[in-house]
């Protein structure tokens, strides 16, 4: 083998903390940097987060001086056969975790081995790696408290101080052979205004942050009338930035809002830990029981998903989120707690068409996050809210939404309504405003139906 190594990027798109560059330079005096089209995870992605992908990978590529070799197909044959055109004998990736992931890398790892060669894992896309946290008695975390406690007590490493000019970098056109280089395909044509790509502008995002909302986020993250939250979800999602560099930031500032933030990044390394346990709970109920849960089926539900995906369900709260998703690629975690209630208390539809349509449509979309939080809500996962919370769409938008400007900014039909009367559109004096649907469901009604499908579980389960 040459003293070669190759750097494969997957959701680690930044230079800066980046414990693969050290690993290669340890082990290699020059490094290639790859990326590869995986048409297993393009295909499912939805336009904005693929239109992202590509934006974050120019920013990469002009990092690195233009070095970025980017080829397409399976890994498991493209990236043995660009390690073998520069005879590389290792290839450095940071651990993934994801139920693809896993299977993934496990056939590269061998179809490496199978020719001599390496791979080696340094580091994750995650403060702490899933299974790393564990209870005294050496099980896992099922419930998200003590998660927290036993994740703060572990601790995590400071950021590695890594650069473009950690590795020294091979040129794309050095290879023997081996697949072809593609370019970075163009911007997919996408109907949503995506945030500014790439790790500068994650830095930028995060610094803003910081010297702004942070300081009322405990006070204010649960207002989508207020730009109140950091937006970093999709930095995180492509790894523009590592949450060790945000957990770092925050270290030396002491408020309740810095302890808030800092445990919703725990939430999400939390919900990698059970995907990594169960990976099964993607699709499935982590909780079992609820496979007995009654679904709703038929025309009528259909029409009734169809409404609420295209955000015409009558509920202002419900709508001003499924369409805010479609205008920005991305939805206020709020509400996206109140339009996935709505969808499986309200319409009794599977927890999981709701999941699959938000990741179709996210930039942000991160199957851990999504997947356990659409559980959340149906009451079927970790931590799941109790079967009997259901949220009441209206008295929702009236207490996060006080002067209905969310409502108001994303639904147009009702900007004429002035106040917080814009969340009981059919209690005007005029009715319902032209152009806007009345409600499609009774929820008082829908919310005892609720309660009973979700009492036969608990029964069943007693």
């Amino acid at each position: 083998m040459g003293d070669t190594a190759v750097v494969w990027f997957r959701r680690d798109l930044r230079v800066r903390d980046q414990p693969t560059f050290l690993a290669a330079a340890d082990a290699a005096s020059r490094s290639l940097a790859l990326f590869v089209l995986d048409p297993a995870l393009l295909q499912p992605s939805g336009s904005a987060r693929r239109t992202f992908l590509y934006r974050s990978l120019r920013a990469l590529d002009e990092a690195l001086g233009g070095r970025l070799l980017v080829v397409r197909g399976d890994p498991a044959d493209v990236v043995t056969l660009v390690a073998a055109g520069i005879d590389a004998a290792t290839v450095h990736v940071a651990a993934d975790f994801g139920p693809y992931g896993t299977r993934r890398d496990e056939a590269v790892e061998k179809a490496l081995a199978d020719a001599g060669r390496r791979l080696l894992r340094t580091g994750s896309p995650y403060a702490v790696a899933p299974g790393r946290v564990r209870k005294a008695d050496g099980g896992s975390f099922g419930v998200f408290t003590p998660f927290r406690r036993a994740w703060a007590e572990h601790g995590w490493r400071a950021p590695a101080e890594t650069g473009a000019s950690t590795v020294r970098w091979l040129d794309p056109d050095a290879r023997d052979g081996g697949p072809g280089s593609v370019p970075i395909p163009d911007d997919e044509p996408v109907d949503a205004a995506l945030p500014d790509a790439g790790e500068d502008a994650a830095h930028r995002q995060w610094w803003a942050f910081l010297d702004g909302a942070l300081s009322t986020y405990g006070e204010h993250r649960n207002r989508p009338d207020k730009p109140a939250t950091s937006r970093m979800s999709v930095y995180l999602k492509f790894g523009e930035i590592h949450p060790r560099t945000m957990l770092a930031d925050l270290a030396p500032r002491r408020s309740a809002s810095v302890e808030t933030y800092r445990t919703e990044l725990a939430w999400r390394e939390f919900y990698a830990d059970i995907l990594w346990r169960r990976p099964d709970s993607a699709r499935a109920n982590y909780d079992r029981a609820f496979d007995a849960l009654p679904l709703a089926s038929g025309s009528v539900a259909e029409k009734r998903f169809a409404a609420w995906c295209e955000g015409g369900t009558g509920f202002p709260i419900v709508d001003a989120g499924m369409r805010q998703l479609r205008e920005q690629a991305w939805m206020h975690n709020r509400v996206r707690m109140i339009v996935a209630s709505f969808l499986v208390k309200d319409l009794h539809l599977p927890w999981w068409r709701g999941a699959r349509h938000f990741m179709q449509l996210l930039v942000d979309g991160d199957l851990a996050s999504n997947q356990h939080g659409w559980q959340w809500t149906a009451g079927s996962g970790t931590d799941a809210s109790p079967y009997f919370r259901v949220f009441n769409p209206v008295t929702q938008g009236e207490k996060f939404d006080p002067d209905g400007d969310y409502v108001r900014r994303f639904v147009p039909e009702l900007r004429g309504v002035a106040g917080k009367a814009v969340h009981r559109p059919w209690a005007l004096p005029g009715g319902v405003p032209d152009g806007y649907p009345g409600p499609i469901v009774d929820h008082k009604a829908e919310r005892l139906e609720a309660l009973e499908r979700y009492e036969r579980v608990k029964s069943m389960r007693d």
